[in-house]
C-alpha cells in the first residue's frame, strides 16, 4: 500500500516530462538513463498506474499529469520557502506562469500585471491560449494560474469569477453596405467572416443565435490568429467579425467599423483559476488581476 510519494521519484518524473526523453532527463539530473528509468518504474509500481506514454517526446498520462502538477507545486513552495528564509539564489526573481486568452492579453491583462507590487520580485511567463482551453494547461501542470471560461475548478485549484468580456458584431462600413444587405442572419451566413483560429466558434454561435439555432457563419473564412490583427482585419474590410468592445469602441467612433446589430452582443464569462497554494507571489498576482478585472470587465 502506498503511504507516501518519494520526492526524488516525483522530481525525476517531472524532469522526464520537461526534457522530453529519459536520456535528456538523465543529463539534466546528472544520473544515468538507467537510474532515471528505474525511478519512474518504481513510482509507477508504487502508485499502481502507468504515468508516462513512452512517445517522443514523452507525455504524461492522466495519472501522470496529477503527479507532474504536484511536482511543480512542490517546487513552487520550495522556492517560496527559500525566499522567505533569505537563502534563495542571489537576485533570483520568482517566476509566475499564467495562461491567458489573446483578447484579454490585448485589452486588460497587461495592465493588471503592472499593479503587482515590486516586492517580492517577480517575472511573468505568459502562455497565450484560447479561454476555452487555458484550463488544460493548468490540468497538465504547465502553468500556475489561468484566465479561463471554465467555472469548474481543475483538481487542486481554486476559481473565482472575473466578469464578462463583451464582443460586438461589427464590419467595415463599405463591406457592410456591399455584402450585408437583406436579413442579417442570412447575410452573415453568406458573407466572408474573420475567425481567430480553427477552434474559434464565437461567430458561428452568434449566427445560430440570430437564426434560432440554425446555420453557421460562411465557409469563406479568413484566419487571423492575433487579437490586434483580428480587429484590424475586420476594420480593413476582409470580413465581419466579433471584436472585443474595448477594441471595437475606438474604431466605431472613428467610423472604421459599424455595429451590425446594435441591440445584440456576446458576453463571454471569464474566471481566474490558480493552484491552491499559500504562495505570496501567486496571491499578489491574483489580487491585481481580480481588481483590474472588476474595473474593466462587465459585472
Amino acid at each position: 500500500m502506498m503511504s507516501e510519494l518519494p520526492l526524488d521519484q516525483v522530481r525525476t518524473l517531472l524532469a522526464v516530462v520537461d526534457e522530453g526523453t529519459f536520456d535528456a532527463a538523465a543529463a539534466a539530473l546528472h544520473l544515468t538513463p538507467s537510474a532515471v528509468s528505474q525511478r519512474v518504474k518504481a513510482l509507477e509500481r508504487r502508485t499502481g498506474r502507468v504515468l508516462l506514454r513512452r512517445t517522443k517526446p514523452v507525455r504524461p498520462t492522466e495519472s501522470g499529469e496529477v503527479l507532474v502538477r504536484f511536482a511543480r507545486q512542490l517546487a513552487r513552495l520550495e522556492r517560496d520557502a527559500r525566499g522567505e528564509l533569505g537563502i534563495s539564489g542571489a537576485g533570483e526573481p520568482t517566476r509566475v506562469s499564467v495562461a491567458v486568452n489573446a483578447d484579454s492579453l490585448a485589452t486588460w491583462f497587461l495592465g493588471a500585471l503592472t499593479r503587482v507590487p515590486q516586492e517580492p520580485r517577480l517575472c511573468f511567463e505568459l502562455r497565450r491560449e484560447d479561454e476555452d482551453h487555458t484550463a488544460a494547461l493548468l490540468r497538465e501542470g504547465l502553468v500556475m494560474a489561468a484566465v479561463t471560461s471554465s467555472a469548474d475548478p481543475v483538481p487542486g485549484c481554486s476559481v473565482r469569477a472575473l466578469g464578462l468580456m463583451r464582443y460586438l458584431p461589427v464590419a467595415n462600413p463599405v463591406f457592410a453596405e456591399a455584402r450585408l444587405g437583406g436579413p442579417l442572419p442570412e447575410a452573415l451566413a453568406e458573407a466572408p467572416v474573420v475567425v481567430f483560429d480553427r477552434r474559434d466558434d464565437i461567430q458561428d454561435g452568434f449566427v445560430r443565435s440570430l437564426s434560432g439555432g440554425r446555420g453557421t457563419a460562411s465557409a469563406l473564412r479568413h484566419y487571423v490568429p492575433t487579437s490586434e490583427g483580428y480587429a484590424e482585419a475586420v476594420a480593413a474590410g476582409l470580413g465581419w467579425g466579433l471584436v472585443p468592445q474595448a477594441q471595437a469602441d475606438p474604431l466605431l467612433r472613428a467610423g472604421r467599423l459599424v455595429h451590425l446589430a446594435p441591440d445584440r452582443s456576446v458576453d463571454v464569462p471569464l474566471y481566474w483559476q490558480q493552484w491552491r497554494l499559500d504562495s505570496p507571489a501567486l496571491a499578489a498576482v491574483a489580487e491585481a488581476v481580480t481588481a483590474t478585472a472588476a474595473q474593466t470587465l462587465r459585472g
